[in-house]
C-alpha cells in the first residue's frame, strides 16, 4: 500500500487505526478534548493503545480496558470517575454511529451537541 492510501498510524503500536470507531484521536473531538483544527496534526491512536481513556468506556459491545498503577479509576476521585464515564461512553457510542453515516455528516457535526460550534 502506497503511504498515501494508510489512514494514520497509531503512535502507540505502529498499526494503521482503520477506522473512526478504534480511534483514540476522534473520541478526543467528539468529546471536546482537542478542535477540528488539531485533527490533522495530532497524534493518533487505538482506543486499545490508550487504557487510561479506553477505561472510562462502559458499554457492553466495549471491551473493557483495565490499566495497571495509579491511573486506575478504581485510584480516582468517585465523582470524577462517573463524569469521565458518562462523557467517554457517549462519545465512544457517537463514534459507532459516526461510522456509518460519517460521509453524510460534516466534521463540524461530528462532536457531541454539547461541543458543537467550539472550534
Amino acid at each position: 500500500m502506497a503511504k498515501c492510501d494508510q489512514g494514520y498510524l497509531c503512535e502507540v503500536c505502529g498499526e494503521e487505526v482503520d477506522n473512526i470507531r478504534v480511534s483514540d484521536l476522534y473520541l478526543r473531538y467528539v468529546t471536546g478534548q482537542i478542535d477540528a483544527q488539531k485533527l490533522l496534526g495530532s497524534p493518533e491512536r487505538h482506543l486499545r493503545c490508550n487504557p487510561v481513556v479506553a477505561q472510562f468506556i462502559v458499554d457492553d459491545a466495549f471491551e473493557s480496558a483495565v490499566v495497571e498503577g495509579p491511573f486506575n479509576k478504581s485510584e480516582l476521585d468517585a465523582d470524577y470517575v462517573a463524569q469521565q464515564e458518562e462523557l467517554m461512553t457517549r462519545g465512544w457510542q457517537r463514534l459507532q454511529e459516526l461510522y456509518d453515516i460519517s460521509e453524510s455528516v460534516p466534521v463540524s457535526d461530528y462532536p457531541l451537541p454539547e461541543f458543537r460550534g467550539q472550534d
